[in-house]
């Protein structure tokens, strides 16, 4: 098992488990009534975990602007502004997790930006990620269709919001129409709203090899690039540079004899294993 560095903060425990079926994650009401009673929870290990890699995409650096996409109730945002990072902008489709979120940073001290406070900023004529650094911006948003205008943001970060979009994919090597078509927009997005020379961050269970195909569409700019963390199993940090993609770069659409499913121990006394295999078929 994993040794929690004495820094990393008490995770809560649990008050509900996970679904007998994966397609419950793909329901908004599934997450409306979880997050009504359970008060944190960190998909893909902490902060602490990642930090390192992080910090090297990541800089202090004011001004600037990250949007986490599916802020849920884990504390990855937080985390973030505790370590300097700035003009953070955090989404999630549960009204509940945003209003949880909002309570939860203003008990800490964080000062939080509304949607209320946006539209009166907005109808002031006030740039909307000009006023925003001392901030964190909580808002309900879906991630298949950002509200935000073309080239708002510095870095895009995720953490197991994109493995939601396949709990129920069927065959990994050639996943259903409709679950690429949902991912396609999840990206498709993420791209439209970054700046030239942003970075999409993406924390994932998804093998290389099952990303690849979708992260080198011909539509997108982005470079690609990924490291790897964790113990015994290695959780992928996928990095992806807007305007950097080689020229000359073409689509991986080779396959691996690496098995998609591989379950360890320890994961099967996490909730977090159901994201890589689809019980129905097991």
């Amino acid at each position: 098992m994993d040794t929690e560095p004495t820094s990393t903060p008490t995770r809560s425990v649990k008050s509900s488990v996970g679904p007998s079926n994966v397609s419950s994650y793909l329901d908004p009401l599934y997450w409306d009534k979880r997050f009504s009673s359970e008060e944190h929870y960190e998909w893909l290990k902490d902060y602490s975990h990642f930090r390192h890699l992080i910090q090297l995409y990541i800089k202090p650096i004011s001004p600037t602007s990250v949007l986490e996409l599916g802020c849920g109730n884990s504390q990855l945002g937080e985390e973030l502004h505790r370590d300097g990072i700035t003009g953070l902008t955090c989404i999630d489709l549960s009204a509940v997790a945003v209003d949880n979120m909002q309570k939860r940073l203003l008990s800490k001290g964080i000062k939080v930006m509304s949607l209320n406070m946006l539209l009166k900023f907005k109808f002031y004529g006030a740039p909307m990620f000009c006023i925003s650094y001392d901030y964190i911006q909580v808002l309900v948003a879906d991630m298949l269709d950002l509200p935000f205008e073309k080239e708002s943001f510095d870095v895009v970060i995720e953490k197991g919001t994109m493995d939601v979009v396949f709990v129920d994919s069927g065959d990994p090597w050639n996943p259903r129409p409709e679950t690429v078509k949902k991912a396609m927009a999840m990206l498709q997005g993420v791209h439209r709203v970054l700046k030239p020379d942003g970075v999409f961050v993406s924390i994932s269970f998804g093998q290389p090899h099952f990303r690849r195909p979708l992260f080198e569409a011909p539509e997108f700019s982005w470079s690609i690039e990924w490291k790897t963390f964790g113990d015994g199993f290695h959780y992928f940090f996928y990095i992806l540079k807007k305007g950097r993609r080689m020229t000359d770069s073409k689509p991986c659409m080779e396959k691996s004899d690496r098995p998609s499913i591989s379950l360890y121990q320890e994961e099967l006394e996490d909730e977090n294993y159901m994201f890589r295999t689809n019980v129905e078929e097991l």
